[in-house]
């Protein structure tokens, strides 16, 4: 694998490649040319090419990629066999759903524990992770060396829970409380999860559609 500097965009489309690779997998697809993949997620073949180029040689010339090897090859970029420890922040509507329909084993991360400060929670299981208070985040991170946790508590309390993640050596941090963390000259990885952002893109997009229409409407009737 090379080393050296990757470029966030690269490193964010790695994802969507993997994605991309497993539905192939699934399919039974042995293997796939740069042009074919570039295809099925709207890049070039060339773009492919540059961004696996980052990482090493995977191809070979006139066969194309292994989707097998290919898949093993950026999971492993990924991280995802490194199985992190993670906890859960936050046991409300989001955080809940988010551990009884996300499979965080599938990409890499652990789900061992979630707290709360709702005392009608703590002492529960929720999708086979015991509930535990707030009170005690401080020594279990510590003492079962969470790597991760995601975050999904009121916007209201961010500030203060995320201070006790950094007391406690915390090294990356899965933001879903649409605020920002104000994590200033630390190490902690942050992934920021905006809703907000995808809502207002959309209608952005949205917003330029019905201007589109409204205006061809009124050319219409001119």
């Amino acid at each position: 694998m090379k080393q050296g500097k990757i470029s966030n965009r690269v490193i964010r489309r790695l994802p969507k490649y993997l994605r991309q690779l497993q539905e192939l997998a699934d399919n039974d697809v042995d293997h796939i040319s740069s042009g074919e993949l570039g295809s099925k997620m709207g890049l070039t073949a060339s773009q492919i090419r540059q961004d696996f180029s980052c990482f090493g040689e995977f191809g070979q010339q006139g066969y194309g990629y292994s989707v097998e090897k290919l898949l093993t090859e950026i999971s492993a970029i990924l991280g995802v066999e490194l199985d992190y420890p993670t906890v859960l922040v936050g046991v409300g509507n989001l955080g809940r759903a988010l551990a009884i329909n996300f499979d965080f084993a599938s990409i890499g991360y652990r789900l061992m524990a979630a707290f709360d400060v709702d005392p009608d929670l703590i002492g529960t299981t929720l999708s086979g992770i015991p509930i535990l208070s707030m009170d005690d985040i401080e020594d279990y991170v510590r003492e079962n060396h969470i790597i991760a946790a995601v975050l999904a508590v009121p916007r209201t309390v961010t500030h203060e829970v995320t201070l006790h993640l950094q007391n406690c050596g915390i090294r990356a941090i899965c933001n879903f409380t649409n605020t920002d963390l104000g994590l200033q000259n630390t190490d902690i990885l942050v992934e920021n999860v905006l809703f907000s952002d995808s809502f207002l893109t959309l209608g952005y997009y949205l917003a330029e559609e019905l201007r589109a229409e409204s205006s061809d409407i009124q050319e219409d009737t001119l």
